[in-house]
């Protein structure tokens, strides 16, 4: 009981301790609160009173005051002048590309390109078709590849003929080749013209006859000059009762280093004897004025950007594993082809420009986006995706399916070398080409174009500007046209860019152009070496050959240790990336 008292006792001892705890505090805050005020108003005054204390006092020393503000100032404006100018520096640094281009003539010509002209005529040396042509011996060709792979096999076959003393029958286009067109010379080529044109120089036949008996099927060795023809075909001829020889695969049988007469009998053919006919003639011209009526001047481009073209190149263009894969499944049609380092073949230049690229050194060459482009090319890689960017740059773009009808083209259609007949019309007249390979399109086109006047033909210098493209998200837009044009002097159509006896001939044709003021001298009349068999010197192993009567089915015989057999490679590999 007693327990229970002192318990209870106990619990109110502690709730009275608890109650007073709680007044205390109670009353500590309502003290608290009412000092607020009083502090705030104290605080308020001592920070007038210092206000008006520094007003009215004077400064420590003016001088040095006035010297440490412009100090500051400059210091702060020093500052913000560095970082503007880096940021205006990061600005200019951005590439831009500019939608206009240049407005110099010098775009549409070439530099002292009147100071040239085409001089072809043969010299009082040159024996006459009459003199010369040996009776009852004919020589057939059979040319091989694409359209202009094989113009240049008829350009060489009329010369071979000429050293040979024979009569030339009509040569026989390819019909078997990859581009599979069953034209015959004379639906390509104005035949009677072609016959006509050269009847003073070398004696053309469409036919052989029939009394010409046993033929001889044989082939050239490669770039063979005049002497090796004189040392392996013509004892063919010499045997007892033979009057014919064929040439097969004939493509690049002829040497570039021959005599001036010799060389001025191959700008003769190829920039006056040959001829398309007139449907082609006729619709190339056609699509000729429809770009003129578009604008006074127009560039065509050669893109040659099609899948095979690119396969062959072994390039690579940030496709990814798809690109490999469609692109590698390409080269597997060619067995010997070896596998290329994409990096090492456009470093050295063996790259086509992309659609892209291509745009990007037309307009830092000073060419703007009002500019009409016609664009020579079959199945673009990667289709209008591809093209896009060269669009852009470039909106007005035409080819051939673009400003002729479907109707209009119809005839053509069917047959690879006629359509590229309208295309190589197309280029020729244009006031500027632009060649993004080197193949024989290219390399004829070249020739013509400076044969005629020097007319601008550009061929992108790859080499240089393959670190041009690489590295111009690092420079500007200035830097970059700036390096375009110093890397394209040399290769921009203008004469004398390339030395005496250098150069392939189809494409600098210099024993064939003459300077004004040189007393009709041709530019590359020296530098001739007649001596030697030929440039290849590999190629010049024994000539094989074989025998079949006139009028039967064609043999050919090929030794297998013939080095210049096909090359060891399937027969279309060259005719692919040739034209």
């Amino acid at each position: 009981m007693s327990m229970t008292k002192k318990k209870k006792h106990g619990d109110e001892l502690i709730g009275v301790q608890i109650l007073q705890g709680l007044i205390f505090r109670h009353n500590r805050r309502r003290r608290l609160h009412h000092l607020f005020p009083l502090l705030s108003a104290v605080s308020g005054c001592l920070l007038l009173l210092f206000a008006l204390v520094l007003f009215f006092s004077p400064p420590v020393s003016d001088h040095y005051s006035r010297h440490h503000h412009h100090h500051h100032l400059n210091l702060n404006t020093s500052f913000d002048k560095r970082v503007e100018a880096d940021m205006n520096v990061e600005k200019e640094k951005v590439f831009r590309v500019p939608m206009s281009g240049g407005s110099s003539s010098r775009l549409w010509t070439s530099n002292e390109s009147n100071m040239y002209y085409g001089c072809s005529n043969a010299s009082d040396n040159f024996l006459t078709a009459e003199i010369n042509t040996q009776p009852n011996r004919y020589l057939l060709i059979a040319t091989s590849g694409g359209l202009n792979q094989q113009r240049t096999g008829i350009v060489d076959a009329v010369v071979s003929a000429y050293i040979l003393n024979a009569t030339l029958v009509v040569p026989k286009l390819d019909q078997k080749s990859f581009w599979k067109d069953a034209s015959n010379f004379s639906e390509i080529f104005d035949a009677e013209w072609f016959v006509n044109y050269l009847s003073k120089h070398v004696k053309i036949i469409n036919s052989l006859p029939v009394k010409a008996g046993k033929i001889i099927t044989t082939r050239a060795p490669r770039k063979c000059n005049q002497k090796c023809y004189e040392t392996r075909i013509l004892p063919i001829f010499q045997r007892k009762h033979v009057q014919a020889v064929q040439l097969t695969k004939f493509d690049y049988r002829l040497s570039n280093r021959l005599n001036v007469d010799l060389q001025k009998l191959r700008c003769r053919v190829n920039y006056h004897a040959l001829r398309f006919t007139d449907p082609i003639l006729d619709m190339g011209m056609k699509l000729v004025q429809r770009m003129r009526m578009k604008s006074k001047h127009y560039v065509a481009l050669h893109l040659r950007f099609e899948p095979d073209m690119l396969a062959f190149s072994g390039c690579y263009y940030g496709g990814g594993e798809k690109e490999m894969k469609e692109l590698g499944a390409i080269r597997k049609r060619w067995k010997t082809l070896h596998t290329k380092n994409p990096e090492k073949e456009r470093r050295h230049g063996k790259c086509p420009l992309s659609p892209e690229e291509v745009g990007l050194m037309l307009r830092a060459l000073g060419y703007g986006k009002e500019v009409h482009i016609y664009v020579a090319s079959g199945e673009v890689y990667g289709g209008e995706e591809t093209l896009a960017p060269l669009k852009a740059l470039f909106p007005n773009f035409h080819t051939k399916d673009t400003i002729a009808s479907k109707e209009e083209l119809s005839e053509f259609s069917s047959y690879s070398s006629r359509m590229a007949a309208l295309d190589f019309i197309v280029c020729d007249e244009s006031n500027v080409f632009v060649a993004n390979n080197n193949g024989n399109m290219a390399k004829i086109l070249a020739g013509k174009r400076r044969y005629f006047g020097h007319k601008p033909t550009i061929r992108p210098n790859g080499k240089k500007l393959y670190k041009l493209f690489r590295d111009r998200d690092n420079m500007t837009w200035d830097e970059f046209a700036s390096l375009v044009r110093t890397s394209q002097i040399g290769f921009m159509g203008e004469p004398n860019e390339v030395k005496q006896g250098r150069g392939e001939f189809h494409e600098h044709p210099l024993s064939c152009i003459c300077q004004k003021d040189s007393e009709s001298r041709a530019v590359g009349d020296s530098g001739y070496d007649e001596e030697g068999f030929s440039e290849d010197e590999q190629d010049l192993s024994e000539t094989d050959y074989t025998e079949y009567d006139n009028g039967n089915r064609e043999r050919t015989m090929l030794s297998p240790n013939r080095r210049d057999s096909g090359l060891f490679m399937r027969p279309e590999l060259e005719e692919i990336i040739s034209d």
